[in-house]
């Protein structure tokens, strides 16, 4: 694991520890918090296409500062598996066409 791998992991475990269940299941389809969370929680129990799935969906469904913060999210998410991870690159591929 690299550095940067291990930063991505701390700061997604530490994210994953303050989610309120409760909240999460009772939340909206549409809820930007709720998506966003429930993508760190898909990738941290290996559905890490369905994670990435659900943001770049909402990458092309959104606009403005929510859109960029959507993309700087999955971009958080890429970084947790390692660089040659064959997930990874459908995935910039399937992000790269929503931002365009």
């Amino acid at each position: 694991m690299t550095a940067k791998q291990g930063l991505a992991l701390t700061k997604l475990l530490q994210r994953a520890d303050g989610y309120d269940d409760a909240a999460l299941a009772a939340a909206v389809p549409d809820d930007l918090e709720a998506n966003l969370a429930h993508a760190d929680l898909e990738l941290l129990d290996g559905r890490v296409d369905d994670a990435f799935i659900r943001l770049t969906n909402l990458v092309r469904s959104s606009a403005g500062d929510e859109r960029d913060r959507v993309r700087g999210h999955l971009l958080e998410l890429f970084d947790v598996l390692p660089a040659d991870d064959p997930r990874l690159a459908g995935a910039r591929r399937s992000l790269a066409n929503a931002l365009f």
